[in-house]
């Protein structure tokens, strides 16, 4: 029998996390919860500062360095000097949680060039480039952990939202790719799959009478979802305890998908 402590299994103590997307919503309830358990974080921001999160990771105790970059643009050998910066300035990398996300609203019929590339590339691409540049490092040490968020669109269509829901489909495809590959080198690759999360994302949502009562009649927990509902998720992936789970989505949906 084994005699650990199973709380030790989530202590994140001594590590470092690098997070996209955290400036607001389910990014910064990530980070803040990988803080409170332990990890210090690196946040990537571009047009949005990360103020409030960082405030938030210093009250909790832990180190905070904010990085700077536009994952819409963000090429392979961009996510190698992200991640070199990260060691440079933190002494290491331990845990990547790609949660940067953008969507394009409107009817499939018209989805232009420019919607569809710009929700690939921070939603699928961004995520692919850091986290083949973190795994380099990580293997290195032979440990890591990679946690993308994914979404319940990742297994659905979605209604108007064409190209972030194939970007959601590409992303749980990269999860499994890379949980194949980087399992022998000691790197567990998995995603979170949020429902619907009361967010700046999904205002329109929040504010569409119609769309938010079908929404809540479908949802069988009977409320729109809150960011921290999902930092028990991120801790469990992002720590010991997850060790012999890889290449899974983890839905986090309120009942969602089950009915």
């Amino acid at each position: 029998m084994n005699d650990r402590n199973v709380l030790d299994l989530f202590r994140l103590a001594g590590q470092v996390a690098l997070v996209t997307g955290a400036a607001s919503g389910i990014g910064q309830a990530l980070a803040v919860a990988l803080a409170q358990a332990g990890a210090d974080i690196a946040l990537v921001a571009n047009r949005r500062s990360p103020e409030e999160t960082v405030s938030a990771i210093e009250a909790a105790g832990r180190r905070a360095a904010v990085l700077q970059a536009d994952l819409s643009r963000l090429r392979a050998r961009d996510g190698e000097q992200l991640v070199d910066e990260v060691i440079r300035r933190m002494g290491r990398l331990d845990i990547l949680v790609n949660c940067a996300g953008t969507t394009w609203r409107g009817p499939a019929l018209e989805v232009d060039d420019e919607a569809w590339e710009r929700d690939l590339a921070v939603n699928a691409r961004a995520p692919l480039f850091l986290s083949r540049a973190a795994a380099r490092h990580m293997a290195e040490r032979g440990r890591g952990k990679i946690v993308n968020v994914a979404s319940v669109l990742s297994f659905q269509g979605g209604v108007r939202v064409l190209p972030y829901a194939a970007s959601k489909h590409a992303l749980a495809g990269i999860t499994r790719a890379l949980a194949n590959e980087l399992a022998p080198l000691g790197i567990q690759v998995n995603a979170l799959a949020p429902g619907y999360i009361a967010t700046e994302f999904t205002k329109v949502l929040q504010d569409d009478p119609v769309r938010n009562r079908q929404i809540l009649e479908r949802v069988p927990a009977g409320r729109w979802g809150q960011p921290w509902d999902l930092a028990g998720a991120v801790v469990f992936l992002a720590s010991a305890a997850s060790d012999f789970m890889t290449g899974q989505v983890l839905v986090v949906d309120g009942g969602w998908l089950s009915r």
